[in-house]
């Protein structure tokens, strides 16, 4: 028999390709929905495999497509002009227009029976109102598990808290919400953006000082690199929620989100999680609120808070661990793991965007998140070392304002009684560790005329 041969095989094409379901579902998340749409419009087999298979649009961002953003951002009605000068419906409401364009874009998706299909879906950065939400929550013609919805404009944040209340309340229907996660708290991914050449306006702002030239920019960039490269090494993970990140959350959510949290516990999960701390639990919390100089006592019971904090696997400094314990993935309960950054591309459940991906594929790392207040005098916000209830109670400097700690210090130093109040018994003084970082930053406050020159 003679050697075999291959001229007779057609090869093999794009549309073969991509009607195995494995690769359409690795390589679909990586295209626009505009590629995706016009690759759907070159044939009828591509038609058919981008239109009905269920994996084209199982991952659907919209964040980048210009047909969702509304150009018009001010106020609605200013004076009655603006909004009339667009020559619209005078019965047209808030909602209306506000979430038009993405309403427009829903609806296109159901004629095309693809509206169904869309499993994770991504509005960072656009307008999107609490009533269209509600609908992701409530409505049978949505199957959205994961819901990201980081830095959206016009979002009344008290309804949204009313309708998530309303679709986690004990009477809803089974197997509802559909949506098991939402991203809200976080910022959004960073967009990958091309290195741009000098130009004259860089040349410009480079003759202005020091910090403002592209060589000190280029250097702060690769220092910040290499802190991110240092931590994920330590921790094996490049999950920032398990690295001594420090903030989380730039902006610290109001109390009615951790009432929220609380409930949809089991049912929906954010990129937030709630403060376990031992002053949450009214079992161990000191009973006063405050003591007799009117300074809040370091154990008082404070309310549920969304821990914006992550202080990475190491735990305190003193007995490297915490007293309420670490949370540890796959043993711990689902509720204590936040939703990770950025959304996965590859899986709609809860597990795919919680589970946290080690550099060597060994177990993750221990979680330790706080809020705020249960780290207040006893966390360095420079090099993020901390110290527990059990550890360091925090001297009654701590406690204080960081004028009243200023005041207080010059005083033991001016008067001699330092030996009413040792040094070496502060371990965080004005939000810095005093062992290593307050002197750096007070040598750097000196040097460039700070608060310290």
């Amino acid at each position: 028999m003679g050697p075999a041969t291959f001229s007779d095989d057609l090869p093999t094409s794009l549309a073969d390709l991509l009607s195995n379901t494995l690769i359409l579902r690795q390589t679909a998340p990586y295209l626009p929905v505009s590629a995706l749409r016009n690759l759907s419009r070159t044939s009828r087999t591509l038609h058919h495999v981008v239109l009905q298979s269920p994996e084209a649009f199982r991952y659907l961002d919209l964040s980048t497509v210009k047909s969702a953003i509304i150009p018009f951002d001010g106020p609605l009605d200013v004076g009655g002009t603006r909004f009339r000068a667009e020559r619209m419906d005078e019965a047209l409401t808030e909602d209306d227009f506000y979430s038009g364009p993405l309403r427009g874009i829903f609806s296109r998706l159901e004629r095309l029976y693809a509206l169904r299909n869309v499993h994770t879906l991504v509005l960072d950065g656009l307008t999107v109102t609490a009533e269209l939400i509600k609908e992701f929550l409530t409505e049978e013609r949505f199957n959205v598990r994961i819901l990201s919805i980081r830095e959206v404009k016009h979002l009344n944040e008290r309804k949204l808290q009313q309708y998530l209340r309303y679709a986690v309340r004990p009477s809803r229907p089974a197997d509802t919400p559909r949506v098991k996660g939402i991203y809200l708290f976080g910022p959004r991914d960073p967009t990958p953006r091309p290195a741009s050449p000098v130009t004259k306006k860089s040349s410009l702002s480079a003759s202005r000082g020091v910090m403002s030239s592209q060589g000190a920019q280029i250097g702060a960039e690769w220092n910040q690199k290499s802190t991110q490269a240092l931590n994920a090494a330590l921790t094996r993970t490049e999950d920032k929620w398990y690295q001594p990140s420090g903030k989380m959350i730039p902006k610290r959510p109001s109390p009615e989100w951790a009432e929220v949290l609380q409930a949809c516990e089991g049912i929906i999960a954010f990129d937030a999680v709630l403060c376990r701390g031992p002053r949450h639990d009214p079992s161990k919390a000191h009973g006063r609120d405050a003591t007799t100089l009117g300074i809040q006592h370091p154990a008082s019971f404070i309310r549920p808070t969304i821990a914006t904090i992550a202080l990475g696997p190491s735990g305190c400094e003193t007995c490297h661990s915490c007293p309420e314990g670490p949370a540890l993935f796959g043993q711990s309960n689902p509720s204590q793991y936040p939703l990770l950054s950025p959304v996965p591309l590859h899986g709609s459940s809860l597990r795919a965007a919680q589970i946290p991906h080690t550099l060597d594929g060994s177990t993750p790392p221990p979680l330790i998140v706080r809020c705020e207040d249960c780290l207040k005098g006893r966390w360095c916000e420079r090099c993020h070392k901390w110290w527990d209830e059990e550890c360091y109670a925090g001297s009654p400097v701590a406690q204080r304002t960081e004028l009243q700690q200023t005041e207080l210090t010059e005083t033991i130093q001016t008067d001699g009684t330092s030996d009413l109040l040792p040094k070496q018994v502060i371990k965080v003084h004005m939000g810095f560790c005093v062992e290593h970082c307050l002197i750096g930053e007070m040598e750097a406050g000196a040097g460039s005329n700070g608060m310290w020159g």
